[in-house]
This record gives structure tokens, C-alpha cells and sequence, in this order.
């Protein structure tokens, strides 16, 4: 009984952490348009990346897309990040440009057991 009870409450925590617990909606820079507020931007970093101390300037662009989108962001950047690289963040549209927040940069690393364009994964 009281292993029953536990376990219904854990779901109940769940169920509210995952409907009213304050996730952020992910969107890719064709999607931004009319969103207000902080969102989860993903998309593919197009070059070139400007540097300034620890701010970037850079473009992204839809994953499976063109739609882009310039970004402003501060704050820490994984060695991973560079054009071409599927990034995410956290931040808001600003007069066209989306600023990301502090230190919400995210890179995507790829999957080092996808195979390589022409070689053979299934042969032995």
C-alpha cells in the first residue's frame, strides 16, 4: 500500500513538472516569427562567427531549411561550436536579431557511429 501511494505520487510530480514545471518551447528561425517571450532556438550555425571577447555574432539557420536568423549571444562556448555545427539556446527576438541568454549555448556534437557518406556499414 504505502509502495502504491508512493508511486502515484511520483507520477502526479511528474505529470505536473512536465505540463506547468516552465518549459521553454523549441522553435527553428522559420518558427520565430510572432513568438513572444524566452524560447529554445535550434537550428545549423552558418558562418562566418564574429568574436568579440565573449560575445558572438553568427547566423542560424533552419536544420532541414533556409529560413535564418542573426544572433547576438554572451557567455560560455563549447570547443564544438562552429559553422556548420546544430546548436540550441535559450533567448528572445529583439528588433530581428534573437539574443540568446547567458550562457544557454548548447552544440549539438554528431553521432560518431553514423556512418560516413559512401563507405559500406553493412558488410563484415
Amino acid at each position: 500500500m504505502i509502495a502504491l501511494s508512493v508511486a502515484a505520487l511520483l507520477a502526479v510530480f511528474l505529470l505536473y513538472t512536465s505540463i506547468a514545471g516552465g518549459t521553454t518551447a523549441s522553435v527553428q528561425p522559420s518558427q520565430l516569427a510572432g513568438k513572444v517571450g524566452t524560447v529554445q532556438l535550434a537550428g545549423k550555425v552558418v558562418g562566418p562567427v564574429e568574436r568579440e571577447g565573449r560575445t558572438l555574432r553568427f547566423t542560424l539557420r533552419d536544420v532541414e531549411g533556409t529560413a535564418t536568423v542573426r544572433v547576438v549571444y554572451s557567455g560560455s562556448v563549447s570547443d564544438q561550436f562552429r559553422p556548420s555545427r546544430d546548436v540550441y539556446l535559450r533567448g528572445r527576438l529583439a528588433n530581428g536579431v534573437f539574443v540568446g541568454e547567458k550562457d544557454s549555448l548548447v552544440t549539438k556534437c554528431p553521432s560518431k557511429y553514423v556512418p560516413k557518406k559512401g563507405t559500406d556499414s553493412g558488410s563484415a
